[in-house]
């Protein structure tokens, strides 16, 4: 006996085929795929807006630049940044201008990254002179450096320590140990030239001393 293939229509009933055909039903679908089309593309670019996928910032040079610069350059590229120290006066850079960062420039960062960021002091600090009297100059010099302090014009005095320091000066005054001065001052030195002077006098000589000599006297 053959088998009759019946269609999926004559299976429906008459209401529900008339829907599937009509211009209402494919109204609705069209709309429908139009709906989860927008939401698609709108999710995806959240996705790429919050992870920026496949996006890379390259971090600008900040150097010598204040923070109002830096705010306004960083903006641009949808970067932040925060001052977290102040460091000692450096007479290359602006006062207040930014020495340091990190991130460094160059380097690749996503969107809202912080840029961190280091300040040039608006002055020297104030340091204390160290004690170098009686200290030889090799040793003198790199003590200075150590406090941040500079080597000044170098001068000679008669003293039988060679090349040890004797005084310190600065800006035509003598200092000594604990003076406050302003970093990277010069420091003039005075140092012994090995020679010792003597200023002879009479009463350097050495005075005679008479010996009393003893008679002796034979009895007879």
């Amino acid at each position: 006996m053959p088998l009759k293939i019946i269609s999926l229509s004559k299976l429906l009933p008459m209401s529900l085929r008339k829907y599937l055909t009509s211009k209402v039903f494919f109204a609705q679908m069209g709309a429908a795929l139009l709906v989860v089309g927008v939401l698609a593309f709108f999710f995806f670019h959240w996705i790429t807006f919050v992870t920026n996928h496949g996006q890379e910032i390259t971090v600008p040079n900040l150097s010598k630049l204040t923070p109002e610069e830096a705010e306004a350059k960083l903006d641009e590229l949808d970067l932040d940044y925060e001052i977290i120290d102040t460091v000692d006066y450096i007479a290359d850079f602006p006062k207040l201008s930014i020495v340091q960062q990190e991130p460094t420039a160059g380097s690749k960062v996503k969107g809202g990254r912080t840029i961190y960021i280091k300040l040039n002091a608006s002055t020297y600090t104030m340091v204390a002179v160290p004690d170098l009297i009686e200290k030889t100059y090799r040793q003198a010099v790199p003590t200075l450096k150590a406090v941040g302090l500079q080597e000044g014009e170098i001068t000679y005095k008669p003293y039988i320590g060679k090349d040890m320091v004797i005084e310190m000066w600065m800006n035509g005054k003598k200092i000594k140990e604990g003076t406050k001065v302003l970093k990277s001052s010069k420091i003039d030195l005075v140092l012994g030239d090995g020679k010792l002077v003597y200023q002879e006098t009479e009463n350097d000589s050495i005075p005679e001393i008479e010996t009393p000599v003893d008679t002796l006297t034979n009895g007879l």
